[in-house]
């Protein structure tokens, strides 16, 4: 089987090119080589085969991602693509499905409310997307988020447990898994949002360790510790998501949630970040 081609996400850069995005000092220990470095993609310009306003794009819908701003991650992308950078298209089209499938959750996984995460599959399953391993992960993944939209745990538990086997075995072969939010932390994510706590947690641990510990999953560690009383581990880990916060921008939700948290007397102890 001939080699699959890398695409702009899957490059390495060394961890100091990361200074820019602000990622703090759990970001410098527990560095993501695949997920962070679509952050560097300025410098990536003639692998990818895009440049200037493309590349300075990608850079933004990376930097928006991290601070949990999907939507205008997903429209950095889309321009990105205009732009030239022809794989920043299949980036928006998974986060905007992402997007809609938890969107949907609030009204019970209606047909019309998945309307939009499905639009998003059948564009993902054209040309010239189809054949490409990456994407068949970012699939599964939308498809483990329609179940869960829908409380339909056991076949949600299918669709991204094969999300998150693929994803292993193309990391194993050093080939790029989903973009943005990995299969590793979608489970995670997905565990949570149906209230399944013990899963949760055990997917974010293994998100982890094989992907890093990236500050979605901090955040998810943090929210299940919350669930399951575990206030040490919830301190713990909130403390690590605002450390790792350094910007003089204004912060996203999630940020002000883990200083909210934080004030609270359990948390009065000086704890060290993991």
């Amino acid at each position: 089987m001939a080699a699959e081609s890398r695409t702009w996400w899957n490059c390495i850069p060394a961890p100091r090119d990361l200074a820019f995005l602000n990622l703090g000092p759990p970001f410098s220990r527990d560095y993501n080589r695949t997920v962070l470095s679509i952050a560097i993609a300025m410098l990536l310009a003639q692998a990818s085969g895009c440049a200037g306003r493309g590349a300075t794009l990608l850079s933004s819908a990376q930097a928006h991602a991290e601070a949990f701003d999907l939507s205008q991650a997903a429209a950095d992308f889309d321009a990105a693509a205009m732009a030239g950078c022809t794989d920043a298209e299949v980036s928006a089209l998974y986060l905007r499905g992402w997007i809609a499938s938890r969107d949907a959750y609030r009204f019970g996984g209606s047909p019309e409310s998945l309307a939009p995460v499905q639009s998003m599959l059948e564009r993902m399953d054209g040309e010239p997307w189809r054949s490409r391993g990456d994407v068949e992960v970012a699939r599964f993944v939308l498809r483990a988020a329609i179940a869960a939209a829908q409380s339909e745990r056991d076949e949600m538990s299918l669709l991204i447990e094969h999300a998150v086997d693929l994803e292993s075995r193309r990391r194993s072969a050093s080939l790029p898994g989903a973009p943005i939010i990995t299969a590793h932390e979608a489970a995670g994510d997905l565990w949570l949002q149906v209230h399944r706590y013990d899963d949760a947690r055990r997917a974010y641990l293994r998100a982890a360790e094989r992907i890093g510990r990236t500050r979605r999953v901090i955040l998810g560690l943090a929210r299940t510790a919350v669930r399951v009383s575990d206030s040490a581990t919830a301190c713990d880990e909130y403390a690590a998501l605002a450390a790792s916060w350094r910007s003089g921008g204004v912060e996203p939700s999630e940020i002000a949630e883990a200083r909210t948290f934080l004030r609270q007397p359990s948390c009065a102890t000086p704890r060290q970040p993991h």
